[in-house]
């Protein structure tokens, strides 16, 4: 897999994990050629993964009127960084999708576990609201964020990394059509800076060695990408609105 390709790929694996959060959640999945839609509630919001770089006039309207609609925040992906959503009062910035070859993962420092009990999700879900600051999910309602039925869907897995025995990061990886993928990476805040985020990270690659994987990167986490064996493959477009 080359890093021309690094951009769709990332499309369709997005898609696959917002696709399976969106029916363990029980909300309704819009699938288009150019892009799939997830809406959601009011807490949750709505969120769009463009598939394609050259959405039609069609495809924009009905975006257009997905945003107008949703009950609470909207969330678009763009890794191609093709489509103009400003004229639906949207912000956006800019983050890398890099790729990393398959090849070898070296063992991670610190204990990571593949989740399959309730309670080692439910760690993992108050990881990921407090590392990424998801107010919208606060207060705190278990299994909103995690649904239970989401580590029972095809290829997705959410992984843990214990630091003396305490959940202290988390993240989740999807495996669609032969390619690999990682989301939501995120140290609890009472233990950043002590190795959590590559030893959850190490943990979930280990799985995932002998596939092509993708991400997208913020700018705190692309050094540690790096260090891993991704390279940047090209600029994604992220697009957020408030209800």
């Amino acid at each position: 897999m080359s890093l021309a390709e690094a951009p769709t790929r990332q499309a369709r694996n997005s898609a696959a994990l917002w696709t399976a959060t969106g029916r363990s959640r029980g909300h309704e999945v819009v699938r288009r050629r150019g892009f799939v839609a997830v809406e959601g509630d009011e807490r949750a919001g709505t969120r769009v993964l463009v598939q394609e770089p050259d959405l039609d006039p069609g495809e924009l309207a009905e975006l257009g009127e997905l945003v107008r609609r949703a009950a609470g925040p909207v969330n678009a992906e763009d890794p191609f960084g093709a489509t103009d959503l400003s004229h639906l009062g949207m912000r956006s910035w800019q983050m890398p999708v890099m790729l990393r070859t398959p090849g070898p993962v070296a063992e991670p420092a610190l204990e990571v576990i593949r989740v399959r009990r309730p309670e080692d999700l439910r760690a993992a879900e108050r990881i990921v609201i407090a590392g990424f600051e998801l107010t919208g999910f606060e207060p705190y309602r278990p299994g909103e964020l995690f649904p239970a039925a989401l580590i029972g869907e095809p290829g997705v897995d959410v992984f843990v990394a214990l630091h003396e025995g305490v959940a202290a990061g988390a993240c989740v990886s999807v495996v669609d059509d032969g390619v690999g993928s990682h989301y939501w990476v995120g140290t609890s805040p009472d233990f950043r800076s002590r190795g959590v985020g590559r030893a959850v990270m190490l943990g979930a690659l280990a799985h995932l060695a002998d596939l092509p994987v993708t991400l997208t990167a913020s700018k705190l986490g692309r050094p540690l990408y790096e260090s891993l064996g991704y390279a940047v493959a090209a600029p994604a477009t992220w697009w957020a609105a408030t209800s």
